[in-house]
């Protein structure tokens, strides 16, 4: 009733997804523990490694009462299982085919169908009266169908026991009856043995009626009464002498019948102490130290009795073959056989596991498999927990532990629901930072799952060492002011950071102390300042010395004064910086010297990275992805200049991998970050080709004016250029 319920008020749950299980969706159930599931999640679940019997050979398990199943479901049935893919009815059980169930009842005394509608969990008793006898079947009653309460009478059970002499004197009882606890005396067939036991008790070597075999040879006198039984204490009649003349047809050995022998003049036996006649030949006859592949056989002459030791020896290998041993006098079978089981080498087998990782180290190995039975180890995706299968090659599978608790953030804000599966990191939240901090400023970063909190960026009031003046510094940055050795007269110079950057762009080529530009770039990246972000400058001038702005200074050449003349123009035009009225920021790219000059001794190479460029460039602006990078093959170190320079003009990082003779390069560009110049360097030098004057016609001196002789004097012979850098490496 609460099944049907829940299905029908699409209340109940999916155990495997936590998902509510639907009216027209596909289900499956249990028929040990009759929970619902839905079909595609059962499949997944049967499919996986997690839902294995332990001894792998038992089928799956189901994910609530663990009963192990073979089949894997396929097709979804009604409860009955009479209709495939049921058709829902308002007036109907979901996920059930309205007619009668049918099945057969849990209890196995029942022989009548359920009788009611199609239906989830168990059927319900059996409401049929029949009569059922006692266990003793003395008396009768009248009870419910399947009734599991044994009926039991007051009489005597009286039924014969195991040892059929005696009866049972329990009253009416459930089960077999108890064995007979009577104690007789039991004798041996050979007459020899006696014991205690309990009456009708079928124990080893006994016939369970007073006699057994006490495993002793008989000893009893044969017929002819001269030699005795030689075989184990046995219940039947002992056998006839073996030797008596009229059992004996040939000699020892077996070659020849004793009918030839007496014509050749041998003497007939009359009892069986009589000697049996020897054919004189060899004897021949299999010895024990023989097996299917060679025999050894007896090499006396034909004799009575056992035969004498086998003299010859035999080659013993170890079981995987590779050294063997001379075994002399081998006398049984069985010992040859234990010898050949035992004997093993000392090699070591230096072939690789199953896993690929280890090496087999078997001593006289003959496995061929070669499995590792070591176990993995192996840290899984999720970083917690280890793979515990046996050691194996590739990857190992997903952790499969599933937290069923709330993640959450630090403040509690953002939450990932049930079920969590391991290794899932905490979600982004926004909100700010609420975690005790070392000081009570203003708190700019968001709520993070790290222990540790970024460094304060709230700007402070700190006087210099002189006391002369006071400069706003971040908290982070007051133990280095603290340390500066000596005060001068403080310098008030205040750069702009935006002003700086473009400068520095402009004129990088030309700066030759690094070291500014490095110092100013590791503060503003590391401390994350707020107001950079907001656009405002930062004062500088207290972080670096005297000394060192005077020599960080760039000296303006014809570019630089050019622009500062912009600048002023602007600011007495009141024109914004950021609408670029002197078309400076998107003028054309401006390509070295050098690159031009490498550019024309291969054009054709250029013309094809270009190309290759502005295609990628444009691809990534244009395309979903952030980021597309492209592989050059192997070259040389003047293509590879090329590709890096020209890498810097279109906005792209270039990275060189691998090395001689194999180095390449490996172009990325970023969306937002790389952008086609207007102009290429391939039309660059075109327009420079186009430009230039043609050369000069060769001047030709005319000496000798005064004479009327016109000579024609050589020209001048221009000095030659000299390439520094064609050098080999």
């Amino acid at each position: 009733g609460s099944l049907i319920e829940q299905l029908t008020t699409e209340k109940y749950e999916c155990m495997v997804c936590c998902e509510v299980v639907r009216i027209v969706a596909p289900v499956w159930s249990c028929q040990n523990c009759y929970h619902v599931f839905h079909l595609n999640c059962i499949k997944k679940w049967a499919r996986s490694p997690a839902s294995q019997a332990e001894d792998g050979n038992s089928g799956w398990r189901c994910p609530a009462c663990q009963n192990a199943s073979m089949q894997i479901p396929k097709t979804y049935t009604c409860f009955c299982g009479k209709v495939h893919n049921p058709e829902w009815n308002r007036n109907e059980i979901p996920h059930s085919c309205g007619e009668l169930c049918g099945k057969k009842r849990q209890c196995l005394d029942c022989p009548h169908l359920c009788n009611i509608l199609c239906h989830p969990g168990p059927c319900p008793s059996c409401p049929a009266f029949v009569t059922k006898s006692c266990e003793c079947g003395q008396t009768s009653h009248s009870v419910r169908c399947g009734q599991s309460t044994k009926i039991r009478c007051s009489n005597v059970c009286g039924n014969t026991l195991n040892c059929g002499k005696h009866s049972c004197t329990q009253v009416c009882h459930a089960g077999k009856c108890s064995p007979c606890q009577l104690t007789v005396q039991q004798v041996c067939y050979c007459g020899s043995n006696f014991k205690e036991a309990l009456c009708g008790s079928k124990e080893e070597f006994s016939d369970g009626f007073g006699s057994f075999s006490c495993q002793n040879i008989c000893g009893k006198k044969l017929n002819c009464g001269r030699h005795n039984c030689k075989q184990v204490c046995h219940p039947q009649p002992c056998q006839l002498c073996p030797r008596l003349p009229q059992v004996v047809y040939r000699c020892p050995c077996g070659q020849t019948p004793l009918s030839k022998l007496l014509e050749l003049g041998c003497v007939e036996r009359k009892i069986c102490t009589d000697p049996i006649p020897s054919c004189g030949k060899t004897c021949g006859k299999p010895l024990s130290c023989g097996s299917y592949e060679f025999i050894h056989t007896c090499e006396s002459l034909c004799h009575e009795g056992d035969c004498r030791p086998c003299s010859h020896t035999s080659n013993i290998y170890c079981r995987c073959g590779f050294k063997k041993k001379v075994n002399f006098l081998v006398i049984f079978f069985l010992l040859f056989l234990i010898a050949a089981i035992t004997f093993m080498c000392d090699k070591r087998c230096n072939k690789k596991r199953s896993c690929g990782r280890h090496k087999c180290n078997e001593v006289c190995c003959v496995d061929t498999e070669h499995k590792c039975s070591l176990v993995c180890g192996r840290k899984l995706n999720c970083g917690l927990h280890r793979c515990e299968e046996p050691c194996h090659r590739g990857s190992c599978q997903t952790c499969w532990q599933t937290s069923f608790d709330e993640l959450t953030c630090y403040c509690g804000e953002s939450v990932i629901y049930p079920p969590v599966p391991c290794g899932t990191q905490p979600p982004e939240c926004k909100k700010t930072c609420t975690r005790p901090h070392d000081c009570d400023h203003p708190v700019y970063h968001s709520c993070h799952s790290e222990e540790k909190c970024p460094p304060c960026t709230y700007l402070t009031q700190k006087w210099c060492m002189g006391k002369h003046e006071v400069s706003s510094v971040q908290l982070m940055f007051r133990f280095r002011l603290l340390n500066v050795g000596d005060c001068s007269p403080c310098v008030s110079c205040c750069l702009s950071f935006q002003s700086c950057v473009m400068e520095s762009s402009l004129c990088c080529h030309k700066l030759n102390l690094m070291f500014f530009f490095f110092r100013i770039a590791a503060i503003s990246i590391a401390t994350k300042l707020t107001d950079l972000q907001l656009g405002d400058s930062v004062e500088i001038s207290r972080l670096i010395t005297k000394k060192e702005m005077k020599q960080a200074r760039l000296q303006c050449d014809e570019e630089c004064l050019a622009l500062q003349r912009n600048r002023r123009l602007a600011e007495a035009l009141e024109i914004d910086d950021n609408s670029d009225p002197f078309n400076i920021r998107s003028s054309g790219p401006k390509y070295s010297d050098i690159l031009k000059e490498d550019a024309r001794k291969d054009l054709k190479f250029v013309s094809d990275i270009e190309k290759e460029m502005r295609m990628l460039v444009e691809a990534v602006n244009k395309g979903k992805h952030t980021k597309k990078s492209h592989c050059y093959p192997p070259m040389n170190r003047d293509h590879r200049r090329i590709i890096h320079e020209l890498a810097q003009v279109y906005g792209i990082e270039s990275v060189s991998y691998d090395n001689e003779p194999k180095r390449n390069v490996v172009i990325t560009a970023v969306k937002g970050k790389s952008m086609c110049p207007s102009n290429t360097l391939t039309s660059v030098l075109d327009k420079e080709m186009q430009s230039r004057p043609p050369p000069p016609i060769p001047h030709y001196k005319q000496t000798d004016k005064s004479s009327g002789n016109i000579g024609l004097s050589k020209p001048l012979k221009e000095e030659p250029v000299i390439d520094y850098f064609d050098v080999q490496d």
